[in-house]
């Protein structure tokens, strides 16, 4: 199973989760979220790309669930795979205690993740998934 400090280890850095999301999400071919353009100039020293078609700067987590979020990347990680291997529902309590966070930041988490895999179950998916050493591919 998936904990915390395996998270950390495959992710040391916000830079790390986000190369992953992008890695998940383009296959490593940023696609604009507003116009859907894949012409893209990246912004120099940060995981952020100018779309050359519409002129708006974007990140891979516009339009996702890790949008303007504040929480750790490798901590939405773990609540995603939490509660897509949890057969039932988990407690707002249990989810914050789990990943660290107070109770109502666990609750705007347990939204979120809800909505998401209802709509984008596949990128989620692709996010937690296990190659066959037990480490995230």
């Amino acid at each position: 199973m998936m904990d915390i400090i395996q998270i950390y280890i495959q992710f040391p850095t916000r830079n790390d989760c986000i190369t992953h999301i992008e890695k998940c999400r383009w296959n490593q071919k940023p696609s604009c979220p507003y116009c859907h353009s894949q012409k893209c100039t990246p912004i120099k020293n940060e995981h952020r790309y100018h779309c050359n078609g519409c002129n708006t700067p974007y990140s891979v987590t516009v339009r996702t669930i890790f949008h303007k979020t504040h929480v750790d990347l490798q901590k939405w990680f773990l609540a995603i795979y939490i509660m897509m291997n949890t057969r039932t529902n988990i407690s707002v309590r249990q989810l914050a205690y789990e990943i660290r966070v107070n109770k109502n930041t666990a609750w705007q988490m347990i939204k979120r993740i809800q909505i998401a895999i209802l709509k984008e179950r596949e990128l989620l998916e692709r996010l937690i998934k296990f190659d066959s050493q037990n480490h995230l591919e």
